[in-house]
């Protein structure tokens, strides 16, 4: 098994929860990106930021999660990444929306606590490698 480090991209306007999951992942051994905005998301990917696995808040300013996943997928961006949706967007039309965008799975904030988010995330991505 390759050594390399996954790479995760995590999208929140959230600025505490962005240094309170990118240091939970960085302890878990991921190489940690991130942004507060579905824009500034998408512009790191057109110029080459390649993620393993995308983390995306759904409320978010300007452009919302979904609208984030409509786009890179238009655009064809990261077509291999793992994509997780991580809310407080409990809606089933949220949900619903998110999945028909071929998200890996959709994570309730209130529902985890930070070390949980991690192992699920870890444990989705060992599951699609297979």
């Amino acid at each position: 098994m390759e050594n390399n480090k996954q790479k995760v991209l995590i999208i929140d306007d959230d600025r505490f929860l962005l240094n309170m999951y990118s240091l939970k992942f960085q302890k878990s051994g991921f190489e940690v990106d991130t942004t507060e905005s579905g824009e500034d998301a998408l512009t790191k990917l057109r110029g080459g930021v390649l993620p393993d696995v995308l983390l995306v808040d759904v409320a978010m300013p300007a452009m919302d999660g979904i609208d984030f996943l409509k786009n890179m997928r238009k655009e064809n961006l990261v077509p291999n990444a793992t994509i997780i949706v991580l809310s407080n967007q409990n809606q089933p039309n949220d949900i619903e929306r998110a999945k028909d965008l071929g998200i890996a799975s959709y994570l309730v904030k209130a529902s985890y606590i930070p070390s949980e988010v991690v192992a699920e995330v870890v444990k989705i991505v060992n599951q699609r490698k297979g």
